[in-house]
């Protein structure tokens, strides 16, 4: 049986430690993380794989990309070609550096940006604020009159999974 093509390509961006690769396992069910020098240091270093089967039956290829600045370069490969951006900005950080990084590389890109604020689920999440700091780098959401979806989201509870699912639907 031939594999079928992935005819969109859906790429994590953001920065480390904000829960990218969680956010990929848990709506994919697949870790992509598969070094073993990935899993000692909690860390992702090269580009990771997954597929994600979307409400209206279409399977999506997902790159989970590091956000590490000494990475860059591994960042830099896995944003190429990709049709849709998911900014993952954790709710208890906010925008940080290769945050601004990442919105830089797709507004270059030309390549549409849907923002998954995860973390919901801890204490000190503030998923206002973070929408706030992103209009400061033109990622203007919904609730300020932009295109631009965001969802808040939680890896670890589930919180939102199934709306950010609808976003990536809508956008791809």
């Amino acid at each position: 049986m031939a594999r079928q093509i992935h005819p969109v390509v859906v790429g994590t961006a953001g920065h480390i430690d904000h829960g990218k690769s969680s956010l990929v396992q848990a709506l994919t069910g697949t870790d992509p993380d598969r070094l073993k020098e990935e899993k000692a240091r909690g860390l992702t270093i090269d580009l990771g794989f997954a597929r994600i089967k979307i409400g209206d039956g279409r399977l999506l290829g997902l790159v989970d990309v590091p956000g590490h600045e000494r990475f860059v370069r591994n960042m830099v490969a896995g944003s190429t070609g990709l049709d849709l951006a998911m900014l993952i900005v954790a709710a208890d950080d906010g925008v940080m550096p290769q945050t601004i990084e990442a919105i830089n590389h797709a507004k270059a890109a030309g390549c549409p940006v849907i923002v998954a604020v995860n973390k919901c689920d801890k204490p000190e999440a503030d998923p206002k604020r973070v929408r706030n700091d992103l209009l400061q780098h033109e990622i203007i959401t919904e609730e300020f009159g932009g295109d631009v979806l965001c969802v808040d989201v939680s890896a670890v509870t589930g919180q939102g999974l199934d709306k950010l699912e609808e976003a990536i639907m809508l956008q791809s």
